[in-house]
């Protein structure tokens, strides 16, 4: 193993990416090695070698899928941070690969079957709280990537989440770009209010291009001084109108995320027919607390009428408070939900 790759050598849950040292010559060679090893763990993970074990299936198998995940997403993130024509080549060359590897891994039915036996096996009993919810989210998410599915249904399946990633990716670049090509020189005049030290870091960047004034831009670090603190009204409504229509119809014709917004929402639709739900709201909600997307449509509609009546849609247990305004609640307890995620 090439241990000068830094992509390889997060190991254990406390390693962090060495950011400065992360070239994109180091994401194809990372992603061969640290596939090979999901993939060989994979394998030995659904043989006999080994037993239908919690502990023992999560040493083979979590451990190198763990190593993939992170590493990747190291990439994803420098992608998303720090893009260059060569990262985006890098991640764009072998996001199909991970893509691939993670919808196979989600489909095996040999893994699937095997979650299975340790599910209903006499040691899940004994697992700890914890350790029973992981093991039972695990087989949830299985029948959620497909791993029910037979035929031309979980070929079609493979093929949604193929085209999915690689709309996302095309969807991610369109914004950066069209932030990227969006630049407007105002005069000093103009940023009456923003903070010196925002003005001199616009003017520099004029100066290094030759121009004259002060450069804003849409990347966050321009943008949000000059929306908090200017005080000229067209200046923030330019910036606000340039940012919110960003990669739309409005913009250049190759960067309208538009026609990938259809076909994803097509996608979504397709992939949760094929998993048996009415919509793709019924399939995010699977691993969340709302129990359908009506549920979350009255959470929302109801938080103008204060906090309590929100919760209560979610958590009917919750009850007014007497000794406090009708908008505070108190639950009763063991029924406050865990999470508030919809």
């Amino acid at each position: 193993m090439p241990m000068d790759n830094p992509l390889l050598t997060l190991d254990g849950p406390t390693a962090l990416p060495a950011w400065d040292r992360i070239r994109p010559e180091h994401v194809k060679p990372a992603v061969d090695e640290l596939l090979a090893q999901a993939n060989a763990a994979l394998e030995k993970a659904v043989g006999a070698e080994v037993p239908v074990d919690y502990d023992a299936l999560s040493a083979v198998l979590d451990t190198a899928t763990e190593r993939l995940s992170r590493s990747w997403g190291a990439v994803r993130h420098l992608n998303a941070v720090m893009d260059t024509p060569e990262l985006r080549a890098a991640y764009t060359e072998n996001l199909p690969r991970i893509t691939e590897f993670h919808t196979r891994l989600g489909a095996d039915e040999r893994l699937f079957a095997k979650y299975k036996a340790v599910l209903a096996s006499p040691q899940a009993a004994s697992l700890s709280p914890a350790r029973r919810k992981a093991l039972s989210n695990a087989v949830r998410d299985f029948v959620l990537s497909g791993a029910e599915l037979q035929g031309e249904a979980k070929v079609r399946f493979a093929q949604i989440q193929e085209r999915r990633a690689e709309l996302s990716r095309c969807f991610s670049e369109h914004v950066l770009d069209a932030t990227d090509g969006f630049a407007h020189y105002a005069s000093e005049a103009e940023l009456d209010g923003v903070p010196d030290d925002v003005i001199q870091a616009a003017r520099a960047a004029a100066q290094a291009e030759g121009l004259e004034g002060c450069k804003l831009t849409l990347h966050f670090p321009s943008y949000f001084p000059v929306m908090q603190y200017a005080r000229n009204r067209a200046l923030r409504e330019k910036l606000y109108t340039a940012y919110v229509t960003r990669a739309s119809e409005l913009g250049p014709a190759e960067l309208d995320n538009g026609p990938l917004m259809r076909e994803l929402l097509a996608l979504r639709q397709e992939e949760a027919r094929l998993l048996g739900k009415g919509s793709f709201a019924e399939v995010s909600l699977v691993a969340k607390m709302a129990e359908s997307p009506q549920q979350v449509i009255g959470f929302l509609r109801d938080r103008h009428h204060g906090p309590g009546r929100a919760l209560s849609a979610i958590s009917p247990n919750c009850a007014p408070s007497p000794a406090t305004s009708s908008a505070s609640r108190t639950c009763r307890p063991g029924t406050f939900p865990s999470r508030a995620s919809a």
